[in-house]
């Protein structure tokens, strides 16, 4: 797969930038302790599931010391829906209590901290870094792991080997918000089972090479083709000439 450019890159972001000028996570929260739940809720869920739990959950326990109290069980029945929701309720009240007995109540803003507490991994660190404190940082999920790969930005057999792909190829002034321009694009254009290339704003750069083709043009093409078939007689092709009129 040929490598891209540096002006191939910057083309790439530019043009991700134009399409979703100020993109944003599409994960609800109220602040960087809901955000940090929200992230742990989402891990092999989707988001649109995480809000559809949330909102009664940070009605209740918007801090860590509400979550604390709220005790796991409750936790539990409130988030039921999402996938691993036991596992997910026992790791949420346990970092709000480390986060209540060291870190004063507050969201840490260091990588190393983050990745302390139960249920936050690399990326979830990355997504509350980049979200919640603005750090430019790059969160790999299967999305962006996905984009990395299929485009030819930056291949990796890794998501952490995709992650120092990206930082180390994306320019300093699109760092930022790489990440949401990244997902967003995974998740609504580049999808997994049938990519939307012909609306996809980077189709030109990318190096995938089974590129879709718009359905209207295959439907066109098929009708084309049964036009074109010749006629069968007796299971075999005619060779009989047309009949004068």
């Amino acid at each position: 797969m040929k490598k891209f450019t540096k002006a191939e890159v910057v083309e790439f972001y530019r043009r991700l930038a134009d399409s979703r000028p100020i993109p944003r996570t599409e994960l609800e929260y109220i602040n960087p302790f809901t955000l940090l739940v929200a992230v742990v809720l989402s891990a092999q869920a989707t988001d649109v599931g995480v809000n559809k739990a949330t909102p009664a959950l940070f009605a209740l326990a918007d801090t860590p010391a509400k979550m604390a109290a709220l005790g796991e069980e409750r936790v539990a029945a409130l988030i039921r829906t999402i996938g691993l929701y036991r596992t997910k309720a026992r790791n949420v009240i346990a970092l709000s209590r480390i986060l209540v007995e060291k870190h004063h109540g507050e969201v840490p803003r260091d990588r190393e901290a983050l990745e302390a507490l139960p249920g936050v991994g690399r990326k979830t660190a990355n997504v509350v870094l980049n979200v919640a404190f603005e750090q430019p940082t790059i969160a790999v999920d299967t999305h962006i792991f996905r984009v990395g790969n299929r485009t030819g930005l930056a291949p990796g057999k890794t998501p952490h080997a995709v992650e120092l792909g990206l930082e180390r190829v994306t320019p300093p002034q699109y760092k930022l918000h790489a990440h949401h321009w990244l997902i967003l694009h995974g998740r609504h254009v580049c999808k997994a089972r049938k990519p939307d290339c012909p609306s996809c704003v980077v189709s030109s750069l990318c190096r995938y090479g089974a590129k879709t083709v718009p359905d209207g043009l295959v439907a066109a093409k098929q009708a084309a083709a049964k036009k074109t078939t010749p006629a069968k007689a007796g299971g075999r092709l005619s060779t009989a000439p047309a009949a004068e009129k």
